[in-house]
């Protein structure tokens, strides 16, 4: 089978497209023909080895995608052969506490397709059975292959962890974002009033056509000022938020007395200069979400399927064309999400 692969780390110039072993169906899992394969940021990271993990030379990235089950190996149960799927990034043990309760992302051996096992940036691939979820009718498979990591972070972040109410304020950071894009439509699913940002005015354009009620260029604008201005002066309640750095720092500045911050991610820096004394003064929260566990994806699959949640696809590409997607991502110039296409 075909797969776009890194024989080393360095640039989106080491991702060759080449040949590579049939994946074959072990006990618990299924062989997926994949029809897309979602492009994320931490792909980035990976390939260019600027994370605690080590790949193991020649590796095939890619999170999670979409296609159509072609093998299921024995004791993987659940799921047939033809069935149409989308494949879900973290892997967990299902027997400990965690995983039995339901918070499969706390599993202490919890690990991602595209680290712990050759990744979904191939023709097929295999995985755990319990990887797999059935794909909503009212997605195409380049929509599917979207869906998986980001809507599953997005629904946790908003649903679970701030248990966003009605009527009340967000504020999106990086809306064209895979998380962004995704967190915009969660949230006005669930009632709340979205105020999105953005580096380019076109990509705020794109973050009202989602839902966002208002929207400021972080370019130019004070973001902390436009939500006083948007909160009537009490500051969000909510911030959805996977930039990290100066922005996590002035994001909470942006919370009213008692507010929510919810962060997934660190593009712009992996420290923040906070001082800490907001947390107990104006008793705001923080917490982190990795990922997002099985529940939180089912939840969201079962709002696509009813049409109230669609990714945006800003554009697909070849698999072979792998290393254009990877510098197109990196350029921070698209709206949403990238996929390869075997």
């Amino acid at each position: 089978m075909k797969t776009a692969r890194i024989h080393s780390y360095g640039g989106p110039e080491v991702l060759t497209y080449e040949g590579a072993p049939e994946p074959v169906a072990g006990p618990g899992e299924v062989v997926v023909e994949l029809r897309g394969a979602s492009v994320n940021r931490l792909d980035l990271r990976l390939r260019a080895g600027q994370t605690r993990f080590q790949l193991s030379f020649p590796w095939t990235l890619g999170l999670d995608g979409a296609g159509v089950v072609v093998e299921v190996g024995p004791g993987a149960t659940g799921v047939e052969v033809g069935a149409e799927v989308v494949v879900a990034a973290g892997i967990s043990c299902g027997r400990c506490y965690a995983c039995l309760t339901g918070h499969d992302n706390l599993c202490s051996a919890f690990g991602l397709v595209g680290i712990v096992r050759p990744g979904t940036y191939a023709e097929r691939v295999a995985v755990p059975a319990a990887n797999v979820a059935p794909k909503p009718a009212a997605l195409s498979f380049h929509e599917a292959a979207a869906f998986p990591l980001v809507f599953t972070t997005a629904w946790q972040m908003l649903s679970t962890v701030a248990r966003l109410r009605e009527g009340e304020t967000v504020l999106v950071q990086a809306a064209g974002s895979g998380v962004g894009s995704s967190a915009i439509q969660v949230a006005r699913l669930l009632g709340g009033r979205v105020l999105a940002t953005a580096g380019s005015d076109e990509k705020l354009a794109k973050a009202r056509e989602l839902g966002a009620e208002a929207t400021v260029n972080y370019s130019w604008e004070d973001f902390v000022e436009a939500a006083r201005r948007f909160s009537d002066g009490r500051g969000v309640d909510v911030v959805i938020e996977n930039v990290g750095g100066e922005v996590l720092a002035r994001s909470l500045e942006a919370l009213r007395p008692g507010g929510r911050l919810v962060t997934c991610g660190t593009t712009a820096g992996a420290t923040a200069p906070i001082d800490y004394r907001a947390f107990y003064t104006r008793q705001l929260s923080m917490t982190g979400v990795y990922v997002g566990r099985k529940a939180d994806l089912l939840e969201a699959l079962a709002q696509a399927a009813l049409g109230h949640l669609r990714p945006v696809v800003h554009r697909a590409f070849p698999l072979r064309e792998a290393a254009e997607a990877h510098r197109l991502l990196e350029s921070r110039t698209q709206f949403g999400k990238l996929v390869l296409v075997p």
